[in-house]
Protein backbone atom coordinates (compact mmCIF):
# COMPACT_ATOMS: atom_id res chain seq x y z
CA UNK A 1 0.00 0.00 0.00
CA UNK A 2 1.21 3.47 -0.72
CA UNK A 3 0.39 6.16 1.76
CA UNK A 4 -2.91 7.33 0.30
CA UNK A 5 -5.06 10.39 0.88
CA UNK A 6 -7.50 8.18 2.80
CA UNK A 7 -4.68 6.98 5.08
CA UNK A 8 -3.52 10.53 5.72
CA UNK A 9 -7.09 11.58 6.55
CA UNK A 10 -7.40 8.67 9.00
CA UNK A 11 -4.20 9.66 10.81
CA UNK A 12 -5.18 13.35 10.82
CA UNK A 13 -8.51 12.35 12.35
CA UNK A 14 -6.74 10.20 14.95
CA UNK A 15 -4.41 13.06 15.89
CA UNK A 16 -7.39 15.38 16.29
CA UNK A 17 -9.24 12.86 18.50
CA UNK A 18 -6.16 12.36 20.68
CA UNK A 19 -5.95 16.05 21.43
CA UNK A 20 -6.72 16.33 25.16
CA UNK A 21 -9.38 18.94 24.40
CA UNK A 22 -11.39 16.24 22.59
CA UNK A 23 -11.46 13.69 25.44
CA UNK A 24 -15.04 14.55 26.32
CA UNK A 25 -16.04 14.16 22.66
CA UNK A 26 -14.71 10.61 22.67
CA UNK A 27 -16.91 9.73 25.63
CA UNK A 28 -19.98 11.39 24.12
CA UNK A 29 -19.56 9.81 20.68
CA UNK A 30 -18.52 6.42 22.09
CA UNK A 31 -21.58 5.93 24.30
CA UNK A 32 -19.59 6.57 27.47
CA UNK A 33 -16.56 4.64 26.25
CA UNK A 34 -12.96 5.79 26.08
CA UNK A 35 -11.65 4.04 22.99
CA UNK A 36 -10.91 4.62 19.34
CA UNK A 37 -11.19 1.74 16.88
CA UNK A 38 -8.66 2.63 14.18
CA UNK A 39 -9.56 0.52 11.15
CA UNK A 40 -7.48 -0.39 8.11
CA UNK A 41 -7.30 -3.12 5.51
CA UNK A 42 -5.67 -6.18 7.15
CA UNK A 43 -3.22 -6.47 4.24
CA UNK A 44 -1.88 -3.00 5.13
CA UNK A 45 -1.28 -3.61 8.84
CA UNK A 46 2.51 -3.25 8.80
CA UNK A 47 2.35 0.07 6.94
CA UNK A 48 -0.25 1.49 9.33
CA UNK A 49 1.68 0.42 12.43
CA UNK A 50 4.90 1.87 11.02
CA UNK A 51 3.21 5.19 10.24
CA UNK A 52 1.60 5.32 13.68
CA UNK A 53 4.97 4.66 15.28
CA UNK A 54 6.46 7.59 13.34
CA UNK A 55 3.64 9.93 14.33
CA UNK A 56 2.95 8.93 17.92
CA UNK A 57 6.17 7.43 19.36
CA UNK A 58 6.60 10.31 21.81
CA UNK A 59 3.11 10.09 23.31
CA UNK A 60 2.07 6.47 22.85
CA UNK A 61 3.02 3.03 24.05
CA UNK A 62 2.49 0.36 21.41
CA UNK A 63 1.19 -2.84 22.97
CA UNK A 64 1.71 -5.75 20.58
CA UNK A 65 -0.95 -8.38 21.25
CA UNK A 66 1.02 -11.02 19.32
CA UNK A 67 3.91 -10.64 21.79
CA UNK A 68 1.51 -10.79 24.73
CA UNK A 69 0.04 -13.97 23.25
CA UNK A 70 3.50 -15.58 23.26
CA UNK A 71 4.09 -14.29 26.80
CA UNK A 72 0.84 -15.92 27.88
CA UNK A 73 1.79 -19.26 26.28
CA UNK A 74 5.12 -19.13 28.14
CA UNK A 75 3.32 -18.34 31.41
CA UNK A 76 1.27 -21.55 31.21
CA UNK A 77 4.37 -23.69 30.77
CA UNK A 78 5.32 -23.25 27.13
CA UNK A 79 3.85 -24.56 23.93
CA UNK A 80 3.53 -28.19 25.07
CA UNK A 81 1.55 -27.38 28.22
CA UNK A 82 -0.45 -24.74 26.40
CA UNK A 83 -1.40 -27.14 23.60
CA UNK A 84 -2.67 -29.69 26.09
CA UNK A 85 -4.58 -27.01 28.01
CA UNK A 86 -6.05 -25.54 24.83
CA UNK A 87 -7.09 -28.95 23.47
CA UNK A 88 -9.03 -29.62 26.67
CA UNK A 89 -11.08 -26.44 26.15
CA UNK A 90 -10.99 -26.04 22.37
CA UNK A 91 -14.77 -25.65 22.10
CA UNK A 92 -14.76 -22.83 24.67
CA UNK A 93 -11.61 -20.76 24.02
CA UNK A 94 -12.78 -17.99 26.36
CA UNK A 95 -12.03 -20.36 29.26
CA UNK A 96 -8.42 -20.49 28.11
CA UNK A 97 -7.93 -16.83 27.21
CA UNK A 98 -10.52 -14.84 29.18
CA UNK A 99 -11.67 -16.75 32.23
CA UNK A 100 -13.18 -15.36 35.39
CA UNK A 101 -10.79 -17.36 37.56
CA UNK A 102 -7.93 -16.05 39.64
CA UNK A 103 -5.16 -17.15 37.30
CA UNK A 104 -3.80 -14.53 34.93
CA UNK A 105 -4.92 -15.15 31.36
CA UNK A 106 -4.32 -13.38 28.05
CA UNK A 107 -7.19 -10.95 28.63
CA UNK A 108 -5.76 -9.96 32.04
CA UNK A 109 -2.30 -9.45 30.53
CA UNK A 110 -3.73 -7.16 27.83
CA UNK A 111 -5.78 -5.09 30.28
CA UNK A 112 -2.80 -4.79 32.66
CA UNK A 113 -0.52 -3.58 29.85
CA UNK A 114 -3.08 -0.96 28.82
CA UNK A 115 -3.43 0.28 32.40
CA UNK A 116 0.36 0.42 32.84
CA UNK A 117 0.75 2.52 29.69
CA UNK A 118 -1.87 4.97 30.92
CA UNK A 119 -0.28 5.16 34.39
CA UNK A 120 2.98 6.10 32.65
CA UNK A 121 1.18 8.97 30.89
CA UNK A 122 1.27 7.22 27.52
CA UNK A 123 -1.64 6.69 25.17
CA UNK A 124 -2.10 2.93 24.87
CA UNK A 125 -2.10 1.75 21.25
CA UNK A 126 -3.17 -1.89 20.99
CA UNK A 127 -1.67 -3.37 17.80
CA UNK A 128 -1.64 -6.78 16.08
CA UNK A 129 -5.16 -7.44 17.36
CA UNK A 130 -5.89 -9.89 14.55
CA UNK A 131 -4.29 -12.63 16.64
CA UNK A 132 -7.25 -12.37 19.03
CA UNK A 133 -9.46 -14.10 16.48
CA UNK A 134 -10.61 -17.41 17.93
CA UNK A 135 -9.65 -16.57 21.52
CA UNK A 136 -13.08 -15.48 22.68
CA UNK A 137 -11.66 -11.98 23.27
CA UNK A 138 -13.08 -9.27 21.04
CA UNK A 139 -12.81 -5.52 20.92
CA UNK A 140 -16.00 -5.10 22.91
CA UNK A 141 -14.61 -7.10 25.85
CA UNK A 142 -11.64 -4.75 25.97
CA UNK A 143 -13.28 -1.36 25.36
CA UNK A 144 -16.13 -2.05 27.81
CA UNK A 145 -13.80 -3.08 30.63
CA UNK A 146 -14.28 -0.74 33.60
CA UNK A 147 -10.56 0.08 33.82
CA UNK A 148 -10.44 1.07 30.14
CA UNK A 149 -13.40 3.40 30.47
CA UNK A 150 -11.66 5.07 33.42
CA UNK A 151 -8.26 5.63 31.76
CA UNK A 152 -6.86 9.18 31.66
CA UNK A 153 -5.96 8.63 28.01
CA UNK A 154 -8.14 6.97 25.39
CA UNK A 155 -7.27 3.49 24.21
CA UNK A 156 -6.48 3.26 20.50
CA UNK A 157 -7.21 -0.19 19.10
CA UNK A 158 -5.58 -0.87 15.75
CA UNK A 159 -8.24 -2.94 14.09
CA UNK A 160 -7.68 -4.84 10.84
CA UNK A 161 -11.14 -4.53 9.31
CA UNK A 162 -13.29 -3.13 6.58
CA UNK A 163 -15.94 -0.53 7.23
CA UNK A 164 -18.91 -0.19 4.93
CA UNK A 165 -22.66 0.45 5.04
CA UNK A 166 -23.12 -2.94 6.72
CA UNK A 167 -20.81 -2.00 9.61
CA UNK A 168 -17.35 -3.09 10.71
CA UNK A 169 -15.97 -6.48 9.67
CA UNK A 170 -12.98 -7.66 11.72
CA UNK A 171 -10.39 -9.28 9.43
CA UNK A 172 -12.86 -8.46 6.62
CA UNK A 173 -15.38 -11.16 7.60
CA UNK A 174 -16.37 -11.19 11.29
CA UNK A 175 -19.04 -8.66 12.25
CA UNK A 176 -17.67 -6.42 14.98
CA UNK A 177 -19.18 -4.10 17.53
CA UNK A 178 -18.49 -0.41 17.39
CA UNK A 179 -20.25 0.25 20.71
CA UNK A 180 -18.24 2.16 23.34
CA UNK A 181 -15.70 3.37 20.79
CA UNK A 182 -15.25 5.80 17.95
CA UNK A 183 -14.49 4.23 14.59
CA UNK A 184 -11.86 5.85 12.37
Amino acid sequence: MSYSTDSKAKFDNLQMMLNKANKKQISINANGGNSILFTYNPADEIVYIQRATELFAAVALFIDVSKLFVEYIDSVGGIGEFTEYYNNYQATPEIVFKSTGEETDLFDIIINEIIAADQNDKIPFLVRTGCLYGTGIDNQNIVEHKAIIQLKNPLVVFYPATVNNNGVSFLNFKTASKYRCIVI
